[in-house]
């Protein structure tokens, strides 16, 4: 049997896990402003513990896209989405999405439907409360995409969508449906397309969400917006 981790390990991995949390929370939030300096002392002293977790979880925290190290400086807040890179965002998400959820319409034990309906119904119980959400709702849209994503079956894919970290940048973003209830309806929508192996209904459904979030997440640059383009019916495959 391998060696148990000692106490004091367990206490750093734990003491690590919950500067995370903390940290991450507080940039998703607003707490922690866009393009705010990183003062690595002062977060250890307010959250009780070391600088050296406050240091490992910067590290990925950058990996997350959430801080940005710049020499000389140090640790920042990476700045808000701005209107091209979110319509550049969801113009991707066009392009993989509705794929993804087409090719997880499959009648096969690959479909996803009974992963889905359990991650639907784990955020319906969270809805129940009366505490704020947000971090709820970012969770339950980053495993409910990825477990569409993971059913595709293009491990490649999956990563690159990964790592736009799309989630976390939109839910920064504008608080766009506080409750979690609209994105809660269009995911529905989603799945049951892809219980009903219904590779265009799911398509369909993937491809009106992806448009409703982005309309939902502009409305923080005001009115006026031109609408996504239309990423047009599926190509046919030829062939030969």
């Amino acid at each position: 049997m391998p060696p148990r981790p000692s106490s004091d390990t367990s206490r750093g991995k734990a003491a690590s896990a919950d500067v995370y949390a903390s940290m991450r929370a507080a940039i998703l939030e607003g707490e922690i402003s866009p393009g705010t300096r990183i003062n690595i002392d002062g977060v250890a002293r307010s959250l009780g513990v070391s600088q050296t977790p406050v240091r490992e979880v910067l590290q990925r925290l950058e990996g997350d896209n959430l801080v940005v190290y710049n020499p000389g400086r140090g640790y920042s807040t990476t700045p808000l989405l701005g209107l091209p890179e979110l319509r550049s965002l969801f113009e991707f998400r066009l392009l993989v999405e509705p794929w993804a959820a087409r090719a997880a319409a499959v009648d096969r034990l690959a479909n996803p439907a009974a992963a889905l309906e359990k991650e639907l119904a784990g955020f319906r119980d969270a809805m129940k409360s009366a505490g704020d959400l947000r971090q709820d709702l970012v969770a339950h849209d980053t495993r409910f995409h990825d477990t569409i994503l993971a059913a595709s079956g293009n491990p490649v894919v999956r990563h690159a969508f990964a790592q736009t970290h799309c989630h976390l940048h939109t839910f920064r973003l504008y608080p766009a449906d506080v409750d979690g209830a609209i994105t809660v309806a269009e995911h529905t929508a989603v799945r049951e397309a892809i219980a009903a192996c219904d590779p265009e209904g799911a398509e369909a459904a993937m491809t009106t969400h992806i448009h409703n979030s982005f309309d939902r997440f502009a409305q923080a640059f005001g009115g006026g917006l031109e609408p996504l383009a239309d990423s047009g019916p599926p190509r046919k495959r030829i062939i030969t």
